[in-house]
């Protein structure tokens, strides 16, 4: 009866669902013009937010200096381009910065509904002899905010901005980086001025407690909420977890989970953003454990309103999938040790790292079980062929086990300057009221005109980060009032377990209701991305000699060789042009400009029909596939799971194909033909010999891995990490 009642659901939530997908929705061969077309800006939402993340820009960069550890692009004579060393530790020119925020505003200000941005907005604190201080932390961070402001001011009635933006702090937007310690503090109360446009005035006081804050970005339909990660990062030496009540990593779950709870109550959807993602895997990890076994359960528990998470951070472009079977209440309760020990994830990853962390969650990733497509014939095997037995429905159709977070890579040319814009489902919204509508933001009573300067105050003494008040004791335990079920009559007195009075489990969503917007495509379902890039190898345009001004020789070319390969991959990244100068003194960069790197929506080999949790449960697994003796096809015993990869930008005769591809049907044509011609029979089984010697590449994980570098490891070196 609660299926049937979970169908019709369905069924009320498809009801429009199909128009978007069938009628106003992107289609592949319109990917990559949809965003771009010149067509006249809608007075309506238009479906898409954009995403931006480590900008990190650097008013001491200097162009044509060295790319060296010791100098980072601050002196000395180097490749530095004119926007920007991509593939070095460098951060980014304003130059970059600027040219992004024109290209912002020429390609994408009309299209957006509201902007995610999610921190760090000051330069690293790298070089010894330019150490940062509080007035340089604060002043990028006041300009990147001030530019935000002007781009999207309201130019229809001069005030307020036009549409919402949604900050939070990195790890490097305080001082020193990565300790935040307990608010209220001044740096809490000096970010609170320098966003004062984009924090709701209902929603400062949260904020100047502990930095966290969330925006109605579609009044009484879709929340952002902006998570203060820095008290759930392990490296957060100001702070300690989530467990203990007087923590703010304890306090921010507590009013996220009273916020959720307010937002189901009101029939509103949740996206969650902040700087550090949860990343985890077995044994490394970004956040505090308590901390990631308490968000993750709030997560499953509230699946009926969070449609995904937004993080930055790591500038690697991936995704995490959070398994619920691994959180473990007693060890929220107390009475059980963590599981295993995990090391801190490296703060800043280099390409080995990243390698090395994205591989483990590989691993992680093909143990999933893949996903079972509502309403396709691979719940059971309806054609019995070959004597396979017909398979039991899945208990978990939509996925709900597990949860979704979205990593985007950063502006910062670590790889290759990044934007990104994410789609979401519109349909039966095309009259809501828009942000800009209600009072108090972009209408002319505005308090807050966007076209105002900021001026926050000068010479705070931040680095006095104790909290100006103690409201631990001020803090309200909301009690809960589910009901403790009993089975089997009353326990014996030593079975009887110890509960922690502050953990307090929110209720699941009701039985009859149908899956969250995360799980089943309905309105505000995130139905795609498109991803830009500014490749600056081709911008800059840099005619580069050595720095050494010796004869070439053999020895000295492959000793140069060595250098350009692999340097970068270490824990400095001077890039692949480091140890090079212009040989020119003029820069001459070519016209700056984003271009589409990839869409989800015509991705060939990714084959992401959507962003809900099951699309990209379905895509880990694939991508954790390796070759090894049956193919995947015959483990998953799903033709769905097939992975067709006709059209791809590799090399066939420098990538073999996964054992899923359409090269494998080729190989078994072949060795059909070479039983028919009969001498020829042992020549093409020493020729499978050396095939299956040589082994096959999952394509899907290359493709992944150059997506994950936004393009900047050749051949050669993806081949390496295959």
């Amino acid at each position: 009866m609660m299926a049937l009642q979970r169908i019709l659901c369905l069924g009320l939530l498809y009801h429009g669902v199909i128009a978007r997908l069938s009628g106003s929705g992107p289609t592949a061969a319109a990917a990559e013009q949809h965003i771009l077309s010149n067509s006249a800006p809608r007075k309506g939402l238009h479906g898409r937010f954009l995403h931006i993340t480590d900008i990190h820009p650097d008013e001491f960069y200097k162009v044509h200096s060295s790319t060296d550890e010791d100098d980072g692009c601050h002196k000395g004579e180097g490749p530095a381009g004119p926007y920007g060393a991509e593939t070095t530790d460098c951060d980014s020119p304003y130059s970059l910065v600027n040219a992004t925020f024109d290209w912002i505003e020429a390609n994408l200000k009309d299209k957006i509904d509201f902007v995610v941005w999610t921190g760090d907005t000051a330069r690293h604190d790298r070089d010894d002899d330019l150490p940062r201080t509080q007035d340089q932390v604060l002043g990028t961070n006041t300009w990147i905010a001030d530019k935000f402001a002007e781009m999207l001011r309201n130019e229809e009635t001069g005030h307020g901005m036009s549409i919402p933006v949604v900050p939070t702090f990195g790890n490097n937007d305080i001082l020193p980086h990565n300790i935040l310690l307990p608010g209220p503090n001044k740096w809490l109360q000096t970010y609170t001025h320098i966003w004062r446009h984009f924090i709701p005035e209902a929603q400062r006081h949260s904020f100047e407690f502990g930095g966290w804050f969330h925006v109605e970005v579609i009044p009484n339909r879709l929340a952002v909420f902006s998570l203060n990660t820095l008290y759930f990062f392990d490296r957060n030496a100001g702070v300690d977890g989530c467990e203990n009540p007087s923590e703010p990593g304890f306090k921010q779950l507590e009013w996220l989970r009273v916020q959720l709870e307010f937002m189901r109550e009101r029939g509103m959807k949740v996206i969650l953003m902040g700087h550090v993602p949860p990343a985890r895997t077995d044994s490394k990890k970004l956040w505090d454990e308590t901390c990631w076994q308490k968000y993750t359960l709030w997560l499953h528990q509230y699946r009926d309103v969070v449609i995904s998470g937004m993080y930055g951070h790591m500038n690697i472009d991936h995704f995490l999938i959070h398994d619920t079977h691994d959180v473990d209440i007693a060890f929220l309760n107390g009475l059980s040790p963590e599981f295993g020990v995990r090391e801190y994830l490296d703060d800043e990853l280099t390409i080995q790292g990243g390698t090395d962390y994205l591989m483990e969650l590989r691993d992680d990733w093909s143990k999933l079980t893949p996903p079972t497509v509502p309403g396709k014939s691979n719940e059971v095997n309806q054609d019995g062929k070959k004597g396979r037995t017909r398979k039991p429905k899945r208990k978990d159709p939509w996925g709900e086990r597990y949860v979704l977070s979205l990593v985007s890579p950063s502006i910062v040319p670590t790889y290759f300057p990044t934007l990104r814009v994410v789609e979401y489902n519109i349909s039966g919204l095309e009259n809501t009221p828009l942000w800009r509508d209600m009072p108090g933001n972009g209408a002319k009573n505005s308090s807050h005109p966007a076209s105002a300067p900021s001026a926050p105050p000068k010479h705070l003494d931040l680095r006095s980060l104790s909290p100006i008040d103690d409201l631990s004791d001020s803090f309200e335990n909301v009690e809960t009032d589910e009901k403790k079920k009993k089975k089997g009559g009353k326990r014996p007195e030593k079975d009887k377990k110890p509960h922690d009075p502050n953990l307090i489990i929110p209720p699941p969503p009701a039985k009859t209701s149908p899956p969250g917007p995360a799980y089943s495509q309905q309105p505000l379902s995130l139905t795609g991305y498109t991803q830009y890039f500014a490749n600056l190898t081709h911008i800059n345009n840099l005619n580069l000699t050595d720095l050494n001004s010796v004869e070439p020789t053999t020895t000295n070319s492959l000793l140069s060789l060595l250098q350009s390969s692999k340097s970068w991959l270490m824990k400095w990244r001077k890039g692949k042009n480091g140890g090079k100068k212009p040989l020119t003194p003029k820069p001459d960069p070519r016209e700056f400009a984003f271009e589409v790197e990839y869409s989800t929506f015509n991705d060939k080999i990714y084959k992401l029909g959507d962003l809900t949790v099951n699309s990209f449960v379905e895509l880990a697994y694939r991508i954790g596939q390796k070759a090894k003796g049956k193919s995947l096809v015959e483990m998953a015993g799903d033709e769905e799971v097939r992975d067709v990869e006709e059209e791809h930008d590799y090399d066939e005769s420098d990538f073999e194909s996964d054992s899923d591809s359409d090269d494998e049907e080729m190989e078994a044509e072949a060795k059909k033909g070479d039983k028919k011609k009969g001498d020829k029979k042992k020549k093409g089984k020493k020729g499978d010999k050396k095939k299956k010697k040589k082994g096959k590449r999952n394509k899907t994980w290359l493709h992944f891995l150059s997506h994950a570098f936004v393009g900047t490891l050749d051949k050669g070196e993806l081949k390496r990490y295959s």
